[in-house]
């Protein structure tokens, strides 16, 4: 372990309904009567979520210009409307609700409503964040990215690359994390969204940037998972699962806000970047596919994590506990394309892919690349197991 700096987390207000007091916030945040951009994933409309925030915003007088125009992976023209909007109407706060896209994209509507640079001007930092004079509240409405607690956004270019931008003014004053809002997200969701947090939560445990004050929020979003997301899964109003996964997915945020994240990351986005596949799908999968060869890199860090599982001192039961809880949760493990191993080596090669690769315990030659890249498409069953 070389020096570590623990980056600052934002205040963290939780408890069911505790959306509704989002007006109060904000007016503790700038005052009374702000104009207000509430980015709300598009989604949202019609379960009513969006209109419970606008009438606890709107109910304390504030003004309210709501902004959906973005897709599931957002992307940087999104941005620059948004924000475009948000200078257009004067605003001081930017809210996002929603899953991890929404709040991505509202974290840099709240930077770019301020910068004098182009959004793709900051792709992997290549320059510096604008001070943000607009504050930032994140409303999650998946237990998944941690994207409320992280100073990092990930947004897709014209060239349907995917772009990560970070620093520190993307990171919210405020996040409300309220149960009530994730009942209405069907299973399948909910086990891919609660798995991406796992995976963040392992990753940030055992890569090389891991520390002992991070592991305590990687270790306890660990436990918690494994705990709450088959209840979460099989009873969606359980509150006390819900609460325990927005808990998890938020900590697991905090701990690759603090040490990044590594392969399984790699290859999701690597996945993401081919196909049309859930974020969370692509990662648990990798993970799975991956976590025999990685855990040979660390088995220190990957003792604390199979503690973390209920497992004791045993790693070598990481794989096998990992499926089942894959199996438990109901997880698909197909792709919806054929992919060629050489096109997924390659893009995991890639240069907006390399950190994370780089990041991983235990370094992977162009060989390795090659065949973690089969290992992940076998899982998938696109590739015979004998083969």
């Amino acid at each position: 372990m070389t020096g570590f700096v623990l980056s600052r987390t934002p205040s963290i207000a939780v408890g069911p309904g505790r959306c509704g007091h989002v007006g109060a916030d904000v007016t503790g945040l700038v005052g009374e009567g702000a104009s207000i951009l509430l980015v709300a994933d598009p989604g949202l409309a019609a379960s009513g979520i969006t209109s419970r925030a606008l009438q606890a915003l709107a109910g304390a007088g504030h003004r309210v210009t709501v902004f959906d125009g973005f897709t599931a992976d957002p992307q940087e023209a999104h941005v620059t409307a948004g924000a475009a909007l948000a200078g257009d109407t004067g605003v001081q706060v930017v809210v996002g609700l929603g899953g991890g896209s929404a709040l991505d994209a509202a974290k840099m509507i709240a930077v770019a409503a301020v910068a004098d640079r182009t959004v793709e001007t900051y792709r992997l930092a290549a320059a510096p964040l604008p001070a943000r004079s607009v504050r930032s509240i994140c409303i999650p409405t998946t237990a998944g990215t941690g994207s409320e607690a992280t100073a990092v956004s990930v947004l897709t270019g014209p060239d349907k690359t995917k772009y990560w931008f970070w620093g520190d003014p993307l990171k919210p004053d405020l996040v409300i994390l309220d149960p009530e809002l994730t009942v209405g997200l069907p299973a399948v969701l909910t086990a891919a969204t609660g798995l991406d947090a796992l995976v963040h939560a392992i990753e940030a445990a055992t890569n090389r940037s891991a520390n002992p004050a991070n592991d305590l929020h990687a270790r306890t979003s660990i436990d918690l998972a494994v705990r709450y997301l088959p209840r979460a899964v099989v009873n969606p109003g359980d509150i006390e699962a819900r609460t325990n996964m927005l808990m998890a997915a938020t900590m697991a945020g905090v701990a690759i806000d603090n040490a990044g994240t590594a392969l399984a990351h790699n290859i999701g986005h690597a996945l993401g970047s081919l196909m049309p596949v859930h974020h969370g799908r692509a990662v648990a999968l990798a993970m799975e596919a991956t976590l025999p060869w990685v855990i040979e890199g660390n088995r220190e860090a990957f003792t604390r994590v199979a503690e973390a599982f209920g497992l004791g001192p045993a790693p070598e039961k990481l794989p096998d506990a990992f499926s089942a809880l894959l199996d438990r949760v109901g997880f698909d493990r197909s792709l919806p394309q054929p992919l060629d191993v050489q096109v997924l080596a390659a893009r995991m090669a890639a240069p907006e892919n390399a950190a994370m690769l780089n990041a991983t315990a235990r370094p992977a030659t162009a060989d390795d690349i090659q065949a973690l890249a089969g290992a992940v498409l076998r899982r998938a069953g696109q590739i015979p197991a004998a083969a």
